[in-house]
């Protein structure tokens, strides 16, 4: 095999795990040591965890898988992810190869701007109070980048403020946002700082008494785009394309099934953050929040035929991701992943994790409109469960057959299944 950076590997899934490692290895450039934190004991130290949080007592595993055949903007991409749901990792690559031709999955983003709330309450005039932080802009935004040199250096730094009236069970509050381009970091110790520092001259300005000062998860201005058109012979043909478009025109319109639907997208995206230690609470608030923005929950992509009857789908959500500070600096596999990965830049991972979402989501719309999405969760529970009874190599795919053919997934029976195999 040429081990050209390609992000299409035949026949993956069947490799042993060595050889996984091997291929992903030469791809990525991996070093001995790097490999070497693939093998169970290889990764996080407790002294390591024991720096990161509090009352340490251990660490717990989670598989990391690599999706394949991904290629964004005309660039093959393999995609770390860390996650305990089977199907998922697969349904990604297969959905990823139907979104290969020519540049592959378009993707854009939005510059890095996250926004700092500061909550001003008993407020004497609010025109005034209004009036005079926006007299005060340019002052208050030296101030802000005064906090960061180091942001400001690297073409960062404060950007606006914005000033809104709430009304709400304790009365009517002035909210003053502070817009902040982050570059590659996620931006929340930086944001929160300027935020306590703006405060008392906020005060002053306002005559009224801050609160809170605090960064805000719905990352509005931060948003990562995803787009990828499907030939209508490779989804399955028109009719398939159709109930796409109407399985997710349900979604759309439906918050009960908007949740699942927005849960599937987020299988994709929150298994690659936390391969790269990224804050996935955050990622999620933020994409639920960005759902409902219009007032009503709706879903987070958008499919639809278009003028030759193939398959076009949209995903567009805030992004707050970063590669400077926190755990993806000092947890080694997160440092890994980001260079299988091949990013250098957080706008690089908030594309790639749009991607994963949107393949992601199709594999879950096409897997509901044809077989049910059961179909794929049994055949890979099936094969786990093969596995877990003692199968190796060729046998579990006979294995497998045999045990999804007797209509009964179970552990004792997939025992029994390989114990016959390996007698006959």
């Amino acid at each position: 095999m040429s081990f050209e950076r390609t992000s299409r590997i035949s026949g993956f899934y069947k490799m042993n795990i060595d050889d996984r490692i091997q291929i992903i290895s030469k791809l990525s450039g991996l070093t001995p040591e790097e490999s070497k934190l693939l093998v169970p004991g290889g990764g996080l130290t407790l002294d390591a965890a024991d720096r990161m949080i509090e009352n340490v007592v251990g660490t717990m595993s989670y598989p990391l898988g690599i999706a394949v055949n991904f290629r964004l903007n005309g660039k093959d991409c393999l995609v770390p992810m860390v996650l305990e749901e089977p199907s998922v990792v697969a349904a990604a690559s297969n959905m990823a190869r139907l979104m290969r031709e020519g540049e592959g999955i378009k993707t854009s983003s939005t510059d890095p701007v996250m926004i700092g709330q500061i909550q001003v309450l008993d407020v004497p005039n609010f025109e005034d109070a209004v009036k005079s932080i926006e007299e005060s802009k340019k002052s208050l935004l030296q101030l802000a980048d005064q906090q960061d040199p180091v942001l400001k250096k690297f073409g960062g730094g404060a950007r606006d403020i914005e000033v809104r009236r709430i009304v709400t069970e304790k009365g009517e509050m002035l909210i003053v946002h502070l817009l902040v381009d982050c570059r590659d970091a996620m931006g929340a110790n930086a944001v929160n700082t300027m935020c306590e520092a703006l405060a008392p001259v906020v005060e002053n300005l306002t005559r009224g008494r801050v609160l809170l000062r605090i960064i805000s998860n719905l990352a509005d201005r931060r948003l990562a785009r995803a787009e990828a058109t499907i030939k209508k012979e490779d989804i399955g043909g028109e009719k398939v394309v159709d109930d796409i478009v109407s399985a997710w025109a349900f979604a759309d319109s439906d918050p009960y099934r908007a949740a699942t639907h927005n849960k599937g997208i987020m299988n994709g995206v929150i298994a690659v953050a936390i391969a790269t230690a990224q804050d996935h609470r955050a990622l999620e608030a933020g994409a639920h929040a960005y759902a409902a923005r219009t007032g009503r929950y709706r879903a987070l992509s958008r499919w639809y035929k278009n003028g030759e009857g193939d398959l076009v789908g949209v995903l567009e959500m805030p992004m707050a991701v970063g590669l400077i500070g926190g755990a993806t600096r000092t947890h080694p596999i997160a440092r890994l992943a980001l260079k299988i990965a091949g990013v250098t830049t957080a706008k690089e991972l908030g594309e790639i994790m749009a991607a994963v979402g949107l393949a992601q989501n199709l594999g879950a719309l096409r897997a509901l409109v044809q077989e049910g999405i059961q179909h794929g969760h049994m055949r890979l529970h099936a094969r786990n469960l093969v596995v877990m009874a003692g199968a190796e190599g060729e046998l579990i795919d006979k294995a497998v057959e045999a045990l999804i053919n007797s209509g009964e997934i179970r552990f004792d029976k997939a025992q029994d299944i390989v114990k016959k195999l390996k007698e006959g």
